[in-house]
């Protein structure tokens, strides 16, 4: 791996990480669904207008069409929107840490629902994530952690486990930007309805929201997204997907150094466990 595949790397896996405190931020200020509603809107139809320009097609094949729809309900709509409404009573450190939990729950559920056979590496990774959640769930409980948003973090990761599943393997064909714009539109429609259903909109016009909303909009949604799609393309999916390891870490962390979220010794063992975890699932996945 080149020095630019780990910079794009790296570059990815702070701005994913960053964006449950900007969303943590802005939910203080307004209705999380209604928010990110608005949000997905904004970017999807950014991505579409510059997919356009650069000549991709909206004339997709059946298996992208369910993509789009399968990701834009559960990853944008219900993973995301999980989160941003857990965000109204839990840190933003603890749905990053229940978040980064994916790439365990993808094999877990692998192996448990379609038969695929595990490594020895990935099963010492899967008891290791496994110990680490435990490890800071009864600090944060005990601590007085909502057991409510915490439901729904796992709501959210179960949601785009199981679209993970379901289309894995879809070729992008080249229309990767008009792709990820129409899963925005997706989630952003599947939003609206829900936001109306379940919240009361409010907004409160700070420069907190304004620049908490433009940098979830453009840095997490857009920005992290083309790099992703991009590093994927020079180093492949399993390599990339070893970068999500960091995301514990770097979560916690610029919730703590960002709006001053508590950090104890047992949270940062417990962020080390799942970590080695991660990284030992990423490291089966490379091998098989």
């Amino acid at each position: 791996m080149d020095f630019r595949a780990i910079l794009m790397g790296v570059s990815f896996v702070v701005m994913w990480s960053s964006a449950f405190t900007s969303a943590r931020i802005a939910v203080a200020y307004a209705s999380p669904l209604a928010m990110l509603s608005v949000r997905f809107l904004i970017s999807g139809l950014i991505a579409v207008i510059i997919a356009r320009a650069l000549g991709q097609t909206i004339r997709l094949t059946r298996n992208q069409w369910i993509a789009v729809v399968l990701f834009g309900i559960c990853q944008n709509a219900i993973y995301l929107g999980a989160n941003f409404m857990a965000m109204q009573w839990i840190e933003a450190s603890l749905a990053v840490i229940i978040a980064s939990l994916l790439p365990l729950t993808v094999a877990a559920a692998g192996w448990i629902f379609l038969g695929e056979r595990l490594s020895a590496i990935t099963v010492a990774g899967l008891i290791a994530g496994t110990i680490g959640m435990l490890i800071i769930m009864s600090a944060r409980i005990t601590g007085g952690a909502d057991l409510f948003g915490i439901l729904l973090c796992f709501i959210g990761v179960a949601a785009l486990t199981v679209a993970t599943l379901l289309v894995r393997g879809v070729s992008s064909s080249g229309n990767v930007l008009m792709i990820v714009g129409l899963q925005m539109l997706v989630g952003s429609a599947a939003l609206f309805p829900s936001s109306l259903l379940l919240e009361t909109l409010h907004v409160e016009w700070t420069w907190q929201l304004i620049a908490a909303f433009t940098y979830t909009t453009l840095v997490p949604g857009l920005a992290a997204t083309l790099i992703w799609f991009l590093l994927v393309g020079r180093v492949g999916a399993t390599r990339a997907a070893s970068f999500h390891f960091l995301n514990p870490f770097l979560g916690v962390a610029i919730a703590a150094l960002v709006i001053g979220e508590a950090l104890t010794l047992r949270d940062i063992f417990g962020v080390v466990v799942i970590m080695a975890g991660v990284f030992a699932v990423q490291m089966g996945r490379a091998k098989t």
